[in-house]
């Protein structure tokens, strides 16, 4: 039987813990600011918003990749860019392990870079390019009201951490428990994981990713499998590409969190936000409301956003965001 004091004790540590991440956050958006571009290259915002419109234009899927290019770079070591950098003599860079060589959309960042540093030059972080062109990809791919205010003024990593991609980033492989943890880790609720899925509601999937799960797992629908299984083989083909949300592939809205609820999630981590756990009941919330969705998934976004950024004269202002000044 455990000591009686042990459990003050610990609720004193959670407690002094949670104030502590209160304080870091408080710190950390107090050196953020939306006005930061303001007068030093007032018309940042607006160069970088063109620019994503073009792209997706272009291609709606990049809208979804340049999201999950900010999310791979935030939840490794913080929002430093560290993710764009290409590998040197002695760091292999973010981009080349685990599961970011299917990341996509540096080529667009380049050219936003490139806008901006002949506007005004050594000024816009790559870092900030990030967390803007996410937001504004999550408007492209939606209604105006899809938007958030995104807090500016972080600075470039010089140097990549590949070793530390291991174990930060969620796999699609993961259970609920494992998706819990993972967020949890980054000071992220499930509820706030949940919102942030939301972002599969628009983007594809490899075949490597969701092929156990539409040949071996019971909780798909069947005609739902029997589809997926002549795009994804059950040997070869490993690149071939699915829409994660079947229903309205190219719009970013709530129809992911029907698709759970019928069973039409893609891939294993996906479905496992619906599948008799514990958030069950925040994506039957997010299904029926999309106005819940929106303010919880741009709240979370911002959160995500202010995850351990170089501020001050910590880090660089990249010149080239593919490599350290």
């Amino acid at each position: 039987m455990a000591p009686l004091f042990s459990v003050p004790i610990v609720l004193t540590t959670m407690i002094k813990s949670c104030l502590l991440f209160s304080l870091l956050v408080g710190m950390v958006s107090a050196q953020l600011s939306s006005t930061f571009y303001a007068k030093s290259c007032p018309n940042a915002l607006s160069t970088i918003k063109s620019a994503i419109d073009s792209a997706i234009s272009s291609e709606a899927r990049m809208g979804a990749s340049l999201i999950r290019l900010h999310f791979h770079d935030c939840f490794v070591n913080g929002c430093d860019a560290s993710v764009l950098l290409d590998k040197t003599a002695t760091e292999p860079g973010e981009k080349n392990v685990g599961p970011n060589p299917s990341l996509r959309g540096y080529e667009v960042i380049d050219t936003i870079k490139s806008q901006l540093e002949n506007l005004c030059p050594g000024v816009v972080s790559c870092a900030d390019i990030l967390a803007v062109a996410a937001r504004d990809s999550a408007v492209a791919l939606s209604a105006p009201n899809w938007s958030w205010t995104v807090d500016l003024g972080r600075r470039d990593s010089a140097t990549a951490s590949s070793a530390a991609v291991t174990g930060n980033i969620p796999l699609p492989t993961l259970d609920l428990s494992g998706l819990i943890s993972a967020f949890s880790k980054k000071g992220f609720t499930a509820k706030e994981m949940v919102a942030l899925s939301g972002i599969h509601s628009v983007g594809q999937a490899s075949c490597r990713n969701f092929r156990t799960r539409i040949y071996n797992e019971t909780n798909i629908d069947s005609s739902y499998a029997t589809s997926l299984k002549s795009v994804c083989p059950s040997t070869g083909g490993d690149n071939n590409l699915a829409p994660l949300d079947v229903t309205t592939p190219t719009n970013f809205d709530n129809a992911y969190y029907m698709n759970l609820i019928n069973k039409k999630g893609l891939l294993h981590s996906d479905q496992q936000l619906f599948s008799g756990g514990s958030t069950d009941s925040i994506v039957t919330t997010y299904s029926n409301n999309v106005g819940n969705l929106i303010t919880d998934f741009a709240n979370a976004m911002v959160k995500m956003g202010r995850l351990s950024p170089l501020t001050g004269t910590s880090g660089q202002i990249r010149k080239n965001c593919r490599k350290a000044n």
